[in-house]
């Protein structure tokens, strides 16, 4: 095992001796998502086999790795009362924006919950490119007063899972805008409308700025997403440095040789 592998898990270590929230009841039956104002833009299915989407893939183990992710997910959030969870990695190019756009699909393709990921990575963009779609307004257009949370959503055509997408402007005042007051009411709205949806954001890397730093009094927990091999070890501290008084639910490793057979994920 390398010393990222290590790393991970030393910190998984200390964040479980943690006092952790007391679990609460869920309902049995969560509530359909019902598309009413939702636009909906059905991806091809040989667009999700390009993209590695788990929703066009027939690969098995991937999947499989997924729902295990999914599953310590949902526990996690559903244990803590969670409703909104960023996402992050120490530096770029590290499967971050998959990561988030896989665990959305599994999540939705569950049936018990809905869930909305939400393109927060204002300085490079990249779910609509995961989800091959150009998107006419998204999250930057919000936040400037333009456009209503409606004319934001987008359907990519599995039902239960919504984006809402961003685009290339500009991240001038990336930081500002993803702690403005208008991001603040957006998050309140999207954890408000349905009382069993889940809200996923994709964030920039932590190391990048201050984006995440600025935006994460706005969400319950952070999962990070790393890769063996590439992610260094001292971003990686740093970065474990920077979420200290944060709540961060699990590291997922990319590409570890420690799982094989295949698998190109693996969870702590």
């Amino acid at each position: 095992m390398d010393r990222i592998s290590k790393a991970v898990e030393l910190a998984a270590e200390k964040r479980q001796s943690k006092r952790r929230k007391k679990p609460v009841s869920r309902s049995e039956s969560a509530q359909p998502f019902e598309y009413t104002k939702t636009r909906r833009i059905v991806v091809p299915q040989e667009v999700m086999r390009e993209n590695r989407l788990i929703a066009g893939s027939d690969q098995q183990v991937i999947i499989d790795a997924y729902k295990l992710l999914r599953t310590r997910v949902l526990h996690r959030m559903q244990q803590n009362n969670w409703r909104a969870l960023g996402i992050t990695s120490p530096g770029a190019n590290v499967g971050k924006t998959l990561t988030a756009v896989n665990l959305a699909i599994s999540i939705a393709m569950k049936h018990e919950n809905t869930v909305v990921l939400v393109d927060a990575d204002l300085r490079r963009p990249s779910v609509h490119k995961c989800l091959g779609i150009e998107p006419e307004k998204g999250l930057p257009d919000y936040l400037e007063g333009n456009i209503p949370i409606d004319e934001m959503l987008i359907n990519p055509g599995i039902d239960g899972f919504v984006v809402i997408p961003s685009h290339n402007d500009s991240h001038t005042r990336s930081s500002e805008r993803l702690s403005s007051t208008r991001m603040e009411r957006l998050v309140r709205e999207l954890k408000a409308r349905y009382p069993d949806r889940l809200v996923l954001f994709d964030l920039p890397p932590i190391l990048v700025g201050d984006d995440v730093e600025a935006f994460s009094p706005y969400v319950d927990a952070f999962l990070l997403v790393v890769e063996e091999g590439k992610t260094d070890i001292t971003e990686f501290a740093k970065t474990i440095e920077i979420l200290e008084n944060k709540d961060v639910l699990g590291t997922v490793l990319n590409k570890s040789e420690e799982v094989g057979h295949g698998y190109d994920y693996y969870y702590y």
